[in-house]
């Protein structure tokens, strides 16, 4: 009997503040996510996925090099340097056609300048993505720019209508053309939503009443708390079933074209949003809505023939890239910082154990509203624990397995002294192993 052989393209399709939480399979009662539902269904869903830093820049910095944000992009507005390979490198070296379409925001473009949305970024800087479609930041979903090409090919327009579904337009156009080469390629498609401003066509507007919302049991019950979170997650739910219509869009294109079996899909996102749990909204904490973040390795069929099912690998920033190389059969550099989790889907033996935790991190914080006005290091670990520290100072201690919701904080509690040390030693190897330099707490022994 000839022996299947596993798919050879790859699509990254992702959003923006996209909780792991806020899906149908995941439990929540408010969204309706059948595409992404169907997914997880027939791949791998990694329940215990990060954001390994819960904030858009340094995520995509380490997303694109495979680098942890103090080797990348530290902080928000930092510019990836572009003498850095990316993924799309290691895919171009290795025969691949290339596309990147959507939000970049890694050219360290400063938004109190002007609008991010119309900062054009140069080919060189582009991620050596071969077709380049997007923008640096627009928070405006209504009135989105993209731009790409070069010279006399260069272009810079409005999309129209809303931008999730524009975007996909432009996806699936590039899809029709691949399709007809014998290249393999790689895609991704990087859109805004589900992030703020909270606000989605008006036939998924129109689903959700802010009234109806049920919260989290970690929403405090302060009225400014839980008025903004009913009002923000009642268009959040409107764009994630949004996005959730344009994934199956993207699906069915696939198998028009007869490329289903022959791709794959990863889809994620690049970090959560508190809305209103334990009294704070957005993202750059460490709390499990800010961290947690969908991701599901799909495609290909029969889905039976590849590994199925839940794992609780803490899949982050830097795994995307070298999981990616694997699940096509391709060599992953040596300069990717990354653990190749593709054994998993392809049903075979990791070449070496797996890490028993992701490494966290806020290098440089934005001090904005609603976010964490100080650095912080972490550990989430593969048998449900927590640990991030402050400089010099305990933070947050959570077994999360007894406490999903994080309301017991464990971290000054001698009773549980001896994970502390235990959590806080893999922390300092993960400091050591990265490069990474922070000043720990010294612990009572």
């Amino acid at each position: 009997m000839e022996t299947k052989q596993p798919p050879k393209n790859i699509i990254w399709i992702f959003g923006d503040q996209h909780r792991a939480q806020a899906m149908g399979h995941r439990g929540d009662p408010n969204v309706h996510t059948p595409h992404m539902d169907r997914m997880s269904v027939e791949g791998i869903n990694f329940d215990q996925a990060v954001g390994g830093c819960p904030l858009c820049c340094p995520f995509r910095g380490s997303l694109l090099s495979s680098l942890y944000p103090h080797q990348a992009v530290h902080g928000h507005e930092v510019q990836l340097n572009p003498e850095f390979p990316t993924v799309a490198t290691a895919f171009n070296d290795q025969g691949y056609d290339t596309a990147y379409f959507g939000k970049w925001h890694v050219d360290g473009f400063k938004e109190r300048t002007g609008r991010g949305a119309h900062h054009i970024i140069p080919p060189e800087r582009r991620g050596g993505f071969k077709t380049w479609v997007g923008f640096e930041n627009n928070n405006s979903q209504w009135d989105s720019w993209v731009h790409g090409g070069e010279n006399e090919n260069a272009f810079h327009y409005k999309l129209p209508g809303y931008e999730t579904d524009a975007l996909t337009d432009l996806f699936i156009e590039d899809l029709k053309k691949k399709s007809q080469a014998d290249t393999p390629f790689f895609s991704v498609l990087s859109v805004q939503p589900p992030h703020n401003p909270y606000a989605a066509p008006a036939e998924f507007m129109g689903m959700h009443n802010p009234a109806e919302i049920e919260l989290r049991p970690n929403v405090p019950d302060i009225p400014r708390v839980t008025e903004k979170a009913r009002k923000d997650l009642a268009g959040y739910y409107a764009m994630i079933e949004n996005f959730d219509w344009n994934i199956g869009r993207i699906r069915e294109t696939l198998e028009e074209l007869g490329q289903t079996e022959n791709t794959w899909i990863i889809f994620f996102s690049d970090h959560g949003d508190m809305h209103g749990s334990h009294g704070q909204h957005l993202k750059t904490s460490p709390w499990e809505e800010s961290i947690r973040v969908p991701c599901i390795i799909s495609g290909g069929v029969p889905f039976y023939e590849h590994g199925v099912g839940t794992h609780n690998i803490p899949m982050n920033h830097v795994d995307y890239a070298p999981t990616s190389l694997g699940l096509c059969g391709l060599d992953v550099p040596d300069w990717m910082m990354g653990t190749d989790y593709s054994a998993l889907r392809l049903k075979k033996q990791p070449k070496e154990p797996y890490p028993e935790s992701a490494y966290l991190q806020l290098v440089t914080p934005t001090c904005h509203n609603h976010s964490t006005d100080r650095p912080w290091r972490g550990v989430v670990t593969r048998d449900g624990w927590k640990y991030t520290v402050l400089e010099g100072q305990p933070w947050m201690l959570y077994n999360l397995n007894e406490d999903p919701y994080e309301q017991a904080n464990l971290a000054h509690n001698n009773l549980f002294k001896k994970e502390r040390r235990r959590l806080q030693n893999m922390l300092e190897e993960w400091i050591e192993k990265t490069g990474d330099s922070f000043p720990l707490p010294t612990l009572a022994e």
